[in-house]
Formats: C-alpha cells, structure tokens, sequence
C-alpha cells in the first residue's frame, strides 16, 4: 500500500491512517523523503496528518529524521493552517537534540509561533521551545531570557507551566 492508497481508502478513519503512515516510516516501509515529497504536494489536511505521521514516529524514535526531513518541518513552522504549525513544532521539540547546529531558524519561527491566536499553535511552540532550552550551554544562555519573557505574557496555565517547568531546570 502507498500514501495515494492510504488517504484514498474512505474506510480507514484520519487518525487511524496517521497510525499507518508512522508505521510504515518506522518499519522502512516509506522513506523520508517520499513522505515530504507527498506530503508537499498534498492539500493542508493531508500535509497535516503526514507531519503527525511523523511526530508519532519520532515520539518512538527521535533520531529518525535527516537533515531533509527537519528542514521540512522546520519550513512548515511557518504554515498558515494551524494543525500543520502545531504538529511541526512537536516534530521539532522531539528530534531538536539530533539538531544542535541547526536551531536557529526553528527556535525562530517557534518564538513566532508563541504569540499564535490558537492554544495548541502556543503550546507545542512550548514544548519545542523547552526541549530546546537545554540542549546546550550557548542556546541556554541566548533563549532563557526570551521563554522568561513569553511566560510573563502567556495567559494561558497550561502553557505557562511548560515554560516555568523548562526554565526551573535551566536555572539549576
């Protein structure tokens, strides 16, 4: 079975297929890279439901993704549907680690992200930005002051306790 065939089948619900998809990326059975080249060509809802493919994949396995794959979602960041902004910053919170050299650009577009309408487009910009938080000395030093100032601003508990978690375990 393919993509194509996968989101074809009206029979299979959306999450149900997004089970599917990750497993076929974690078993070998699709690449990386046909996965974004699908997903790239895809309407929002489709692209939206590859990028959760792949954040269940890399909730099992972090050091899955490439270079290709995390530029991929690091672009995607940026995307005006918000279930895409908010899938691609969990991708990213869980593979930054394998990233250390290349988080300037989505540590930027997750600053972005923090100041979203939409709770999950803030909170998963969270999380990222936590995950990121202590990967090393230099980004600790740069970020803090910045996730100290978006937790003041945040209104939201929910979100503000991902923050005051992250910077409570830099601080130590």
């Amino acid at each position: 079975m393919n993509l194509k065939e996968v989101f074809t089948d009206k029979s299979t619900k959306s999450n149900d297929k997004v089970e599917i998809i990750s497993d076929f990326v974690l078993n070998g059975e699709i690449s990386l890279k046909e996965l974004i080249h699908f997903a790239s060509l895809s309407k929002d809802p489709i692209k939206a439901n590859c990028i959760e493919a792949l954040e269940f994949s890399t909730q099992k396995k972090s050091n899955l993704l490439d270079q290709e794959t995390f530029d991929f979602v690091t672009e995607n960041l940026s995307a005006k549907a918000p279930r895409i902004k908010w899938e691609s910053a969990k991708v990213i919170g869980n593979t930054a680690k394998h990233f250390p050299e290349n988080l300037y650009d989505p540590i930027t577009k997750l600053i972005e992200n923090t100041t979203h309408e939409g709770t999950v487009v803030r909170w998963s910009a969270a999380f990222a930005l936590s995950e990121i938080l202590n990967i090393n000395e230099n980004l600790k030093n740069k970020l803090l002051p910045s996730l100290k100032d978006i937790c003041e601003k945040e209104e939201k508990n929910s979100i503000k306790k991902i923050y005051q978690k992250a910077i409570k375990v830099a601080e130590k």
